[in-house]
């Protein structure tokens, strides 16, 4: 695979013995590739990633994989509460909800979606692997947003979504249990559940992303949790 190489110095060593276990997809959230470039790179802006994939779908790479970048921030998925530590970061072109949110265009997600298989195959990962920034950071994120093809990645098997999902009767405190099995650790943990559920909304029902728990909200919630254990079940 072709990829450019632009070194951020934004960078630190990862933890001794740290295994990667996650790849966390985000948008740049900029006007353009060359103003997110820029920022990924100044020494004083304090962010990076590993990748960064443009919509025309050229993929750069700014920080070796080994390396730890700063692409997360405060965040937790699982156990994991120093996701930076444990991941992959990769930004996706695209100005975002402040800059004119817009579909990502077929040679960005083609490619993306070749980077991912490598990246799930060289560290010998499944699709549970691959989240979005606001998965593991409800409070504060919302990308890659509704926009982002995830049921595309599902059927490639590069992440994980639910095919149907039957309505379930409506249960707040189930519905937290079901959040925290398929992965959201809200950090800090007051996160009130309607946040909580757009979170889930932008990636597992991104046609309704409203914060409300309905029955169907509620269906796809027991649906992504049984994927999920059963990920992880797999894994073990």
């Amino acid at each position: 695979m072709s990829i450019l190489d632009r070194p951020s110095p934004n960078h630190g060593p990862r933890p001794p013995g740290t295994t990667i276990a996650l790849i966390l997809l985000h948008y740049t959230g900029m006007r353009d590739a060359a103003s997110a470039l820029a920022r990924l790179r100044d020494p004083t802006s304090g962010v990076s990633c590993h990748y960064l994939i443009a919509e025309d779908g050229t993929i750069v790479r700014l920080v070796a994989e080994d390396r730890r970048a700063w692409h997360a921030g405060r965040s937790a998925w699982f156990d994991h509460r120093d996701v930076n530590a444990v991941s992959i970061g990769v930004e996706l072109v695209n100005p975002g909800h402040e800059w004119g949110y817009r579909p990502f265009p077929r040679p960005q997600i083609g490619r993306l979606c070749a980077l991912l298989e490598e990246l799930l195959d060289r560290y010998r990962l499944g699709p549970a692997a691959v989240v979005g920034h606001s998965d593991v950071a409800p409070a504060r994120k919302r990308d890659p947003g509704e926009l982002f093809p995830w049921s595309e990645l599902a059927a490639r098997g590069l992440a994980l979504a639910p095919a149907t999902a039957p309505p379930r009767a409506v249960d707040a405190f189930r519905a937290r249990e079901l959040l925290q099995a398929i992965g959201y650790v809200p950090d800090p943990p007051e996160v009130p559940l309607p946040m909580l559920l757009r979170a889930f909304q932008r990636r597992f029902r991104q046609q309704r992303v409203d914060g409300v728990l309905d029955i169907e909200t509620m269906g796809l919630l027991e649906a992504a949790a049984a994927l999920s254990e059963g990920a992880r079940s797999a894994k073990s």
